[in-house]
Parts: C-alpha cells; structure tokens; sequence
C-alpha cells in the first residue's frame, strides 16, 4: 500500500474555502477508482508556518498512484480547482 499526502495553503484561507477545499477533495471517494481510503483535514492552529487543508489517500501501488495521478476525474475537478485556490502545497508519498 501507498500512502500520499499533500498539504495546501490556500490563498484565502477561510472556513468557507477550507470547506469548499475539503468537499471537493472527498468528492474523489467512489470516483477515482484506485482510491482504496481517503481522508481530509483542516489546520485549527492557523500559525505562520500552518497549512490549511490535508490530504490523506492510500492507493494500492506505486502503479495504482500513477493511475491516481492521471485520472480524469481527479486531473479535471480536483486538480483543476485546488490549482485555483491553492497559493502553494507540499507533498509526501511513502508505503505502509
């Protein structure tokens, strides 16, 4: 199993954006196929060095990440709106 995570700091990090950000990132589960388990998150320390939402998946394989990667859905909705909101992220990928 795989485990990615990427953290956003979004460019307006209010709780409405946080929401938004974290409704359209579970909207994956039951579309994205190689997503096995997913979980989101939101920063309540709000400090300097914090980010705002997380992103938890787990996929099967360094090829089921792949696949994730390129997913239509994910590549169409998702990316494409966290790009819009996001001012930066940062990622780690690891197996369990």
């Amino acid at each position: 199993m795989v485990k990615h995570i990427i953290c956003f700091k979004l460019k307006d990090n209010s709780l409405t954006n946080c929401e938004e950000a974290r409704h359209i990132l579970l909207s994956m589960e039951g579309k994205v196929p190689t997503v096995k388990a997913i979980n989101v998150n939101l920063d309540q320390l709000h400090s300097d060095r914090s980010f705002d939402v997380m992103l938890e998946v787990t996929v099967e394989s360094w090829d089921a990440l792949n696949e994730y990667q390129q997913d239509p859905y994910h590549c169409n909705v998702v990316k494409k709106h966290m790009h819009a909101v996001a001012e930066k992220s940062i990622a780690m990928d690891f197996e369990i």
